[in-house]
Parts: structure tokens; sequence; C-alpha cells
């Protein structure tokens, strides 16, 4: 349903807070509210959470991010803007590099289409590195979601379409084997013939231009069936649409592809429960369908961090994250004892 409005928007062209407080006033952050009150919205009044402009946003999510030492795995940082009258959710999500599904499990009571005007909405551009050598570019299929490793210590992060049922993009390990500016299409005989169904005759190729669905750049995988692409449809990126190639915003596809040379490796993993490190604390991030959902919360911390000598888990927590699966990152324990946690970021 969602993805059928979504193509008709398309045709259209359209840390540091109290542990008491949060304990106190946490049924009331969990409630759906109606369109104008995102259900989160008054903690960041509480809380002395700033309200933060998203063209703020844009230097982070273009640039990168910095990680403080080779242990941290969690960097960025949740805010929140203000919904002008024309905005849905679609448009802020956009403006910060946030894709649709992000939006909508950060932002369960704001209406997509129109939040309304002076709608706090939060974005979600804080993140647990998935677990995957850091180099070359990650791909977690779970949150739809590219990371790429200019240098050390350092990460740069775009939201992305992948493959929709029947159409899986691969998992596994893989090297970019040619760049393209400006590709032409050639559509593949299946892909010709699930448009024909629908009465749409694809052309045998698709030259360069405004209605090339890849876009004006393209990185070939060397699984050379897949690409990672642009697109000239990027309302609603940041979900399970495409014919298995990675879609990326026109924008972030445009900064990533001069950076990234042929031979660049490519790792594709599905990571539904994220866990990582920033300083002390231990964070979980899911991403998780009905069928990734575990028997028990033990099963989602490793066995190695869950026992570990100094380590706290809160494993009412886990179960919390998981059943609210946000897909923003949450504390779940750390190196000291819960008494001492005091991050604002516990309350996502």
């Amino acid at each position: 349903m969602e993805a059928a409005l979504i193509s008709a928007a398309w045709a259209s062209d359209t840390h540091r807070g109290r542990s008491q407080l949060l304990q106190r006033n946490r049924k009331d952050m969990m409630k759906r509210q109606r369109p104008k009150r995102n259900p989160r919205s008054k903690w960041a009044a509480a809380l002395g959470l700033a309200l933060v402009g998203v063209s703020c946003a844009l230097p982070a999510a273009r640039i990168g991010y910095r990680l403080p030492n080779s242990d941290d795995s969690v960097f960025g940082q949740a805010f929140y803007v203000k919904s002008r009258y024309k905005d849905t959710l679609l448009d802020l999500g956009r403006r910060s590099g946030v894709g649709y599904d992000e939006m909508k499990s950060a932002n369960p009571g704001v209406d997509t289409w129109l939040p309304g005007k002076g709608t706090h909405v939060l974005m979600p551009a804080q993140y647990v590195l998935p677990k995957a050598p850091r180099r070359g570019l990650v791909l977690n299929l779970a949150e739809k979601r590219l990371y790429y490793f200019p240098t050390a210590g350092k990460v740069v992060t775009y939201a992305v379409s992948i493959g929709r049922e029947g159409w899986d993009t691969p998992l596994g390990s893989f090297s970019i084997v040619s760049k393209v500016k400006d590709p032409s299409w050639t559509p593949p005989a299946s892909i010709r013939a699930e448009h024909a169904a629908d009465g749409d005759i694809l052309p045998t190729v698709v030259p360069a231009g405004p209605d090339n669905p890849l876009g004006r750049y393209a990185l070939r995988l060397s699984a050379r069936k897949y690409l990672i692409h642009g697109t000239n449809r990027p309302w609603g990126l940041g979900m399970e649409v495409s014919h298995g190639c990675v879609r990326m915003y026109p924008e972030d596809i445009e900064q990533l592809f001069p950076q990234v040379p042929v031979a660049t490796p490519v790792v594709i993993v599905y990571q539904p429960f994220k866990v990582g490190w920033r300083d002390h604390d231990l964070y979980l991030e899911v991403h998780a369908k009905d069928e990734d959902k575990p028997a028990s919360p033990k099963q989602v911390i490793p066995t190695s961090i869950a026992e570990a000598r100094g380590v706290n888990v809160d494993w009412e927590e886990v179960r919390r994250a998981i059943k609210e699966n946000t897909g923003l990152p949450h504390l779940v324990g750390g190196r000291r004892q819960p008494t001492q946690w005091l991050y604002l970021d516990r309350f996502f």
C-alpha cells in the first residue's frame, strides 16, 4: 500500500539527560499521537534537546564522521526539525540523506504526507556500524544503508533502496569493476516481460537522460547484473523496490562516484540487530522484520559481550529496543552500573 502511494507521489513529482525523568515519562513518550504531535516531540523541550535546521545535518551526512577510536562503532546524533506546511516525511528525509523506511520507523505517529506545520520530526541520524571490515563499501540490507570508509577512522553513510521480494540484492563480498557516467540502460528480458505484462513496453535501450532509471552515475559490481546507481525517481528512496540493484539519491551518488575507484571492495550483509560501543556505553540498533524477531533477547547480544568482565546488560532495555524497533541506537548496557547511565540517547 505504501509503495503504491509513493509511486503516485513520483508520478506527480512531487548525551545527556536524567534517567529518573526518562523512566517517569516513558509511557507517555511511546503513545501514538495525531499527526500534528510527534510522540517524541515534547521530549525535545523536556530534555533540552535543541531543534536543528535540516541544512545543519547536510555537512555530516555528505562529508562524514570521525570515529574517536577503533573500538567505537556508534556515531552521529539524532535530532529534531520542525516541518513546514508543505513538507512530507519524504522531503525532510531527503534533505538529510535519510530513507523512507527509516523516517517511518523513527516517527510512527507522524503522517507521511502531511506532518503539519510546526510538527517536531525526529531525524534518525545516529548509527551503529555493521559488523564487517571497515574498508571500501559496506551495505546492510536490513537497514537499507550504505557505509563508505574513505580513510581509516572515517565513515560516510548513505540511504539506499534495495531489491524487492523475488529480486533480492545479493549477499556476499564483491568489488567495483567499472564506473559509468551518464549510463544507458539495457533492460534485461525478464524486466521487459514484467513491464509488458502491465502494458508498459520498454525500449531495448534507454539512453542517458531524465527518463533513465539509472540516473547519471553507475558503479558496476563484480556480480555483474547488479549496480549501485542513482535514480530518476528519488522520492521514497529507502525501500525494497528495485530489481536487485542499489539505488541512491542523485546527490549522494554524485558525491560518492568520483571517490570510489575501480577494485574498491563491497561487502553486503543482512544484520537486523547491530550492537556497538560508544565509549563505555553499549548500544543496540534494531531493523527487524517479523521473521527476524528472536525467541529470547539474549540471542541478540553476543555472548562475548554479555559475559565479558565488567559489562552490565539491561535485558529489559534489550527487550524494549526489539519491541519498539525504531531503527535508532538504544542504550542497553555498558562498562558501569546502570545507575550511572545518564546519556540522553537512552530515551530513543
